[in-house]
């Protein structure tokens, strides 16, 4: 009732590929080593030394001020919960009852 009904595979034809012989490899001659050729080094101008440093100075100020904002976040935080505490824990010790 429930098993599935295959069709009959009518367009797979199965094809055995023939593999063809294989090429005698012939000797050859080694390839000459290539010749290192001289590259000129980085040549820092005082313009991309100046460039340099102030990235590197700006990248130094984004990272601090991410930093400090997430450790404020998190002063902000612990003081509201401190506060939320003391509150509820005078509500709880309340002699008077309202």
């Amino acid at each position: 009732m429930l098993t599935p009904k295959y069709p009959k595979p009518d367009t797979y034809t199965p094809v055995h590929p023939v593999p063809e012989p294989a090429a005698v490899p012939m000797p050859t001659a080694p390839a000459p080593a290539p010749v290192p050729t001289a590259r000129p080094s980085v040549q820092l101008t005082p313009g991309s030394v100046a460039a340099l440093v102030a990235g590197g100075g700006a990248v130094v100020l984004v990272v601090g001020a991410v930093l400090v904002s997430m450790l404020l976040a998190v002063a902000i935080t612990a003081a509201s919960v401190a506060v939320c505490a003391v509150v509820i824990r005078s509500l709880l010790n309340n002699p008077k009852g309202h």
